[in-house]
């Protein structure tokens, strides 16, 4: 996913906004949606030939780029491994709970084992310690494996969504749900309350598609400033 590729994600996703509560234009919307989500997921998620951002972040990284903390890069100095880790969280909470009301991928396959950490939540208000942590212990192929099912999950719910409901209010039911899992860190309680105050749609357009992407494109510049440090090492 080049420069160019990017400026159109970018430009696909205002239309997009533009769209998404709109009932009477509800399938484009979906449609829309899908076709944005699936470049913020590796192209084995829909089977595609188009090189995604995950695609291009994956290429040719080392385990090394992945695990390193902390990093020097504008606007972050978490691991590549914890903003793939936050990401994914947050679009298993979001599509999973808050707009469908079953249990998060996360909780029903023994994911927590299987990555390999000792954490369930977004990653929000985590100490350096605790970055640390889990960027040098979580297993890599299963945090790609997390994140396809997840991807492949969000793509089922929002296909299954009707017209109208991406503008109905989050239950509260469903946020209370994620805090009694301790979904966020207690002192990150606002994310709770943030996601709360939104409209389905308005999750559609932020945790399972501009957060994605922004924090996809930290991690590039993360790897790219990495690995052109180890050429000129």
């Amino acid at each position: 996913m080049d420069l160019g590729q990017r400026k159109r994600w970018n430009e696909n996703h205002k239309q997009l906004t533009s769209l998404i509560f709109a009932e009477e234009k509800h399938s484009q919307a979906v449609e829309l949606f899908l076709n944005q989500h699936a470049l913020l997921h590796s192209s084995q998620m829909n089977h595609s030939s188009v090189t995604t951002l995950e695609d291009h972040l994956l290429d040719q990284m080392a385990e090394h780029t992945f695990r390193t903390y902390p990093v020097k890069v504008p606007g972050t100095k978490n691991s590549i491994a914890w903003h793939l880790w936050h990401i994914t969280r947050i679009e298993d909470m979001t599509m999973n709970v808050l707009l469908n009301d079953v249990d998060q991928v996360f909780e029903m396959g023994n994911w927590k084992d299987r990555l390999q950490v000792n954490y369930i939540h977004t990653g929000n208000g985590m100490t350096e310690e605790e970055v640390a942590d889990l960027s040098s212990k979580i297993n890599l192929s299963a945090l790609l494996a997390y994140r396809l099912e997840v991807g492949h999950r969000t793509r089922e719910i929002a296909a299954s969504m009707l017209p109208g409901q991406f503008n109905q209010k989050v239950d509260p039911n469903r946020i209370k749900k994620l805090n009694d899992n301790g979904a966020v860190k207690q002192e990150e309680s606002w994310l709770l309350e943030y996601w709360g105050n939104k409209r389905l749609g308005g999750l559609i357009l932020m945790p399972a598609t501009r957060h994605i992407f922004l924090h996809l494109n930290k991690a590039v510049r993360i790897k790219e400033k990495l690995q052109k440090h180890n050429e000129l090492g």
